[in-house]
């Protein structure tokens, strides 16, 4: 029996996506040593929980979310109850066996979260709720579950609550000075009367965020990150008596993120970012002396405003030892624990997936001189079928050196891979950041323009077999790029997309919906829509839209599949049963193969959209 290359691709791509991974570790709060361990399986995401440094526990009968987490004592896992992914719904406490669930906002109507901690001493779950009144910080006692009280409300995007050791002080990263513009400052309220204690801003030099409060009891200092220089340092604040100590750290290029504190010991776990390359470092509070602990891979993943500041990050262990979660293109995400002479140790192994291939990293030249990072690879041992651009979501996110399947896969299938942090990505300062802002997506489109013109300078992204692809805000670049770039492109792969802003905004849930409102005013709503550019369209387009997403709902790319078919455009969507960030190895991996599939049936010159042909007219 012969074996065609497509065999041997499908082989790879299904022992690729048959592996579990480490998505992220949720460390619980307080002294105890305890974790909740979130992997990705077949099916979604699921938990055990971790006591180092033993080996994590058995699976939980139940799925969690990306955002759960376990309290101090053990004896609850509290997540969204949202219906399977789409967002909204209601915090519930689950004993680890499953056999008794509590309700923790009884009453309340259903709401997005934007923020879920436990204080220190276990007394207390901060949890930022975002209805169509606003957003809300509850206070919700937890030894016993008690009744939530409001501790702060405003009708202006909020998150990230912050309990104190005692839970007596809430730190809540604020906008209302400046609605729509996201660019922080710190409100601190009495968690008892809800009166504003203190607040803390750089502006107009910059943003300021809170990390954490000390763990130290009656210290009720803040750990923050603020952007005077433009670009990210910690600093130490004490609302109660207006104390500050700043770590302007000249020496350092680039960005400098607190990620944790052990304020027992006085040292601060940081990430140093210079052009996108990560290393793990850690300050003394005392002299603000730097210590590399680790280089190589990457040491966080920024989620700016969701649920939890990062889709995962190293922190201290309550010992003060570095848990240094770490990942690679080639490597998926693992935990090794640092001491302080630097002896590091494995503590949750890499998944064993099939070997990878790193990727490169690249500053490449946007068209007004602004270096832009760029990630790349070839496949291994021969030459590219084509080339496939990724453009991450967010936009206020980041693609780190991070396990990636679907990057691997595109190798595999024998693809250039090459993956974009445009204008709007966080890590690389604040101008960069916001550089997106009042643009109507120039700046991203520049940069797109960019990253093929390099590509193309290294023998790739030939337009006939070049591809673009992208979730979320980067499902709206993909559909946004095929319009605009039309010569660069001959398909365009877009996950969870928006294609019309107009109904995109007026369709999604209150969480995100009052920021894309300022950020896509109506005179910026045309420019910015890739429906506008319709008739510019020459690529076949995919669309793969989750049934409950609440963030990119369906109807805001119904009516340019509709437009783009009935002008005679190659367009295909499909409906996944999800939400906006769907879980599950086997869900990604029928999205893969589709897509697989699409960009086989444009080397063979073939349309995507088959709807209507025979089996001789569509072979």
């Amino acid at each position: 029996m012969l074996h065609t290359p497509e065999d041997s691709t499908t082989k790879a791509l299904d022992e690729r996506f048959a592996v579990p991974y480490l998505m992220t570790v949720r460390p619980a709060a307080g002294a105890s040593d305890l974790a909740l361990v979130i992997e990705n399986h077949p099916e979604g995401a699921r938990g055990r929980l971790w006591r180092a440094p033993d080996a994590p526990g058995e699976l939980l009968p139940f799925d969690v979310s990306m955002g759960a987490i376990v309290t101090p004592d053990g004896r609850w896992i509290v997540d969204l109850d949202d219906g399977g992914g789409s967002e909204v719904g209601a915090l519930v406490a689950i004993t680890p066996d499953g056999s008794e669930r509590v309700a923790l906002t009884p009453g309340r109507e259903p709401y997005v979260l934007r923020g879920l901690a436990m204080s220190f001493d276990g007394s207390a779950l901060i949890a930022t709720v975002v209805d169509e009144e606003g957003f809300h910080v509850l206070s919700i006692p937890a030894a016993p579950w008690s009744e939530p009280r409001v501790v702060y409300s405003n009708p202006v995007e909020a998150w990230f609550g912050l309990p104190s050791s005692d839970a007596s002080l809430v730190s809540i990263d604020t906008t209302a000075h400046n609605p729509g513009i996201r660019r922080p400052l710190l409100t601190v309220v009495d968690a008892a009367s809800g009166t504003t204690v203190a607040t803390l801003d750089d502006l107009p030099d910059g943003p300021v965020r809170g990390v954490r409060f000390s763990s130290v009891a009656g210290d009720d200092r803040l750990l923050l990150n603020t952007e005077r220089s433009g670009f990210s340092r910690p600093a130490i604040w004490h609302p109660r008596t207006g104390e500050r100590r700043d770590f302007d750290l000249p020496e350092l290029a680039g960005e400098v993120l607190a990620l944790d504190w052990h304020a027992p010991s006085g040292r601060i776990l940081a990430l140093h970012v210079d052009g996108g390359i990560h290393r793990l470092i850690e300050l003394d509070e005392a002299d603000a002396a730097v210590r590399t602990v680790l280089e190589g891979g990457s040491f966080a993943e920024p989620d700016v405003a969701n649920l939890h500041p990062y889709y995962w990050t190293s922190y201290y262990a309550p010992s003060g030892a570095v848990r240094a979660m770490r990942s690679s293109w080639a490597v998926p995400l693992h935990v090794t624990e640092v001491v302080a002479d630097g002896t590091e140790t494995t503590l949750i192994d890499p998944a064993a997936v099939p070997p990878g291939v790193p990727l490169t990293s690249t500053l490449v030249t946007s068209v007004d001189g602004t270096p832009v990072q760029l990630w790349s690879a070839r496949p291994a041992g021969r030459e590219p079928l084509g080339t496939v651009l990724e453009i991450h979501g967010g936009p206020m996110l980041v693609t780190v050196d991070r396990y990636d399947p679907s990057a691997q896969a595109w190798l595999e299938a024998g693809y250039a891979f090459a993956s974009l942090n445009y204008r709007g990505s966080v890590t690389f300062g604040r101008a960069f950041r916001e550089g997106f802002w009042n643009v109507g997506g120039d700046r991203e489109i520049e940069d797109v323009a960019a990253a093929i013109d390099w590509l193309r300078g290294q023998g790739l992204a030939d337009p006939a077999s070049t591809f673009i692809t992208g979730a979320s805000y980067g499902g709206h670049m993909t559909l946004l790029s095929v319009g605009r770039l039309p010569e660069l492109f001959a398909g365009g792969l877009a996950h969870v997309a928006v294609a019309d802003w107009s109904v995109t905004i007026e369709a999604m849930n209150p969480a995100v919906r009052t920021v894309w409102s300022s950020w896509v005013p109506p005179e910026l709503v045309s420019r910015f829509s890739a429906i506008t550019y319709l008739d510019d369209v020459t690529a076949s387009v995919w669309i793969n839209q989750g049934s409950i997403d609440t963030r990119t709902p369906v109807v805001g790319v119904q009516g340019y599949v509709d437009r783009l078919r009935a002008r005679g455009g190659d367009v295909v969507l499909d409906i996944f049963e999800g939400g906006h960030e769907p879980t599950g190895l086997e869900g990604a991996a029928i999205s893969q193969r589709r897509m697989h599939e699409m960009t086989r049936r444009t080397l063979a010159g073939e349309r995507w959209d088959n709807t209507g042909l025979t089996p001789s007219q569509e072979h």
